[in-house]
């Protein structure tokens, strides 16, 4: 099935830093006649005192920023979906325990969940790229593949888009995710 705005889908778009995460989503809406790019970061950043990044300390409320986060992603996507805009998440989201937090919370919606996976190389590569203000000091690659793909490795749809341009990554999610990408039914 390809991913129209007519359908009641929920697109989630994750993989580690340097995936491709931003840019793709940006892609995927910006091909759909009705979307909403959901950034993650973007969401976590709504905090400006008191902020603790999701690696930051203390551990404890980390884990409760992220959840909050978590929760307004889903609140968004939810509302958006309701006023008949495709929600397009883009966000971390490492584990399984995390995946079921948001698929609790988007229990009306198909949820394609899409995980871009161009290899640790790669994604060191790219964020090397970005624009200084965009990159991301992160050294946890090897800890974080093992994780996802321990947790998630028969989750939804991995993507090897080291291959791929941006472009081209962006359709083939809105030909295949129907497909390859589905995590729960209506």
């Amino acid at each position: 099935m390809i991913l129209t705005s007519r359908t009641r889908d929920c697109v989630i778009v994750t993989g580690m830093p340097g995936a491709g995460k931003s840019t793709v989503t940006r892609l995927i809406a910006e091909r759909l006649p009705h979307s909403a790019r959901l950034d993650g970061d973007f969401v976590g950043r709504l905090i400006v005192s008191g902020r603790v990044g999701a690696l930051g300390e203390p551990a404890e409320e980390a884990a409760r920023q992220v959840e909050l986060c978590n929760r307004n992603l889903c609140t968004l996507a939810n509302n958006f979906s309701d006023a008949g805009f495709t929600p397009v998440i883009d966000w971390v989201i490492p584990d399984r325990e995390q995946l079921d937090f948001f698929l609790s919370l988007l229990p009306a919606r198909r949820v394609l969940f899409v995980v871009l996976a161009p290899g640790i190389e790669m994604c060191r590569y790219r964020n090397t790229i970005r624009d200084p203000r965009e990159q991301f000091a992160f050294d946890g690659y090897e800890d974080l593949e093992a994780r996802m793909r321990r947790e998630l490795g028969d989750a939804g749809w991995w993507l090897d888009s080291a291959a791929l341009t941006a472009e081209e990554t962006a359709d083939l999610i809105l030909r295949e995710a129907g497909r390859h990408a589905l995590v729960s039914r209506l």
